[in-house]
C-alpha cells in the first residue's frame, strides 16, 4: 500500500510540468488526472475498510493526510488544466475570427475574388490546434533544417522556384512556390516556400495577392519558423493597401508574439512609418 502511495506522489510530480510532455494533449493530461484521482479514492476506500490495522499497515494516521494532500494537488492541477484549455480555446477562436475578417477584407480588394466562395475559416493553427511554445522565426535559408526529412525532389523543386525568383520572373516563381506548398504540405521547406510566394507576388506588384499569401502562410503555421515574417509582410501589405487600422493591429502583434526577432524590430519601424498610435 505504501508503494502505491509513493507511486501516486511521483505521478503528481511528473505531471506538474505538463509542458515537458510534448506528445501529450490537454485531454490526455485531464484523463490521467481523473484516473489518478479515481485510484486515490479506491485506496481511501481500502484504508477505511481495513480499519485501524489497515491504516497502520499503510504507514499510520499520516497516510490519510498524505492522501488528502495529494487529492488537493490533483484538484489544483485539474483546475489549472481546465483554465489553460479554456484560455487556448479563446485565443484560437479570437485568432480565427481575425483571420476570417482579414480574408474577407482582402477578398474585397482582389479583382475577381468571390466572397461567397471563401467558406469557413479554418481554426488558427489547423484542426486540433494545441498550445505550443512560440519561438522566434529562424533565419531564412535554402538548406532544410538539421535532421529534417526531405521528400524525393523536394530540395530540387524548392531550388528551382527560388532560381526563377532570382531571375526576376516573380509571377512564375509565385506559381512554383504555390505548387511546392501543395505538393509538400508540412515539409521542412514549406514554410519558406509560402513566405517566398508572398515576396514574389509583392515584387510582381500584386500587393493584395502578397497579403493573401502571407496570411495563408501565417494561418498554416502561426508558431512556425516563418510566422513572424509572414505576419510582418501581411501587416505592411495591409498598410500599403490603405488598411491602416488592420495594418497597425497586425504589426503590433509581431513584437508581442516574437519578441527579439528581426521581424519584431521591422514591425516596430513599419508602425512608425504608418503613423500607428
Amino acid at each position: 500500500m505504501r508503494r502505491v502511495l509513493m507511486a501516486g506522489a511521483m505521478a503528481l510530480a511528473l505531471m506538474a510540468p505538463a509542458h515537458a510532455q510534448d506528445a501529450q494533449t490537454l485531454a490526455d493530461i485531464r484523463a490521467q488526472l481523473a484516473q489518478l484521482s479515481g485510484d486515490l479514492q479506491g485506496l481511501r476506500a481500502q484504508l477505511v475498510s481495513g480499519g485501524a490495522q489497515g491504516i497502520q499497515q499503510a504507514g499510520g494516521a499520516s497516510a490519510l493526510e498524505r492522501m488528502n494532500a495529494m487529492e488537493g494537488q490533483l484538484s489544483q492541477l485539474t483546475s489549472r488544466t481546465e483554465e489553460l484549455e479554456n484560455r487556448i480555446n479563446r485565443v484560437v477562436t479570437d485568432g480565427t475570427n481575425r483571420v476570417g475578417d482579414l480574408e474577407f477584407r482582402l477578398c474585397e480588394l482582389e479583382e475577381g475574388c468571390d466572397i461567397s466562395a471563401l467558406g469557413q475559416t479554418q481554426p488558427l493553427g489547423g484542426a486540433g490546434a494545441s498550445a505550443n511554445p512560440v519561438t522566434a522565426p529562424a533565419p531564412s535559408g535554402t538548406p532544410a533544417p538539421a535532421g529534417a526529412s526531405l521528400a524525393m525532389n523536394e530540395q530540387a523543386d524548392f531550388d528551382r522556384a527560388k532560381g526563377v525568383l532570382g531571375q526576376g520572373d516573380f509571377r512564375g516563381a509565385a506559381d512554383l512556390f504555390a505548387t511546392f506548398a501543395e505538393t509538400y504540405p508540412g515539409g521542412p521547406l514549406t514554410a519558406d516556400a509560402m513566405y517566398l510566394r508572398g515576396d514574389a507576388l509583392k515584387q510582381a506588384g500584386d500587393t493584395a495577392g502578397a497579403a493573401r499569401a502571407w496570411l495563408d502562410g501565417f494561418s498554416a503555421a502561426p508558431n512556425g519558423p516563418r510566422a513572424g515574417d509572414n505576419l510582418l509582410g501581411l501587416g505592411v501589405s495591409l498598410g500599403d493597401l490603405g488598411q491602416k487600422v488592420e495594418a497597425c493591429a497586425t504589426l503590433a502583434e509581431v513584437p508581442i508574439r516574437f519578441p527579439g526577432s528581426p521581424a519584431a524590430a521591422q514591425a516596430t519601424s513599419a508602425m512608425t512609418g504608418f503613423g500607428c498610435q
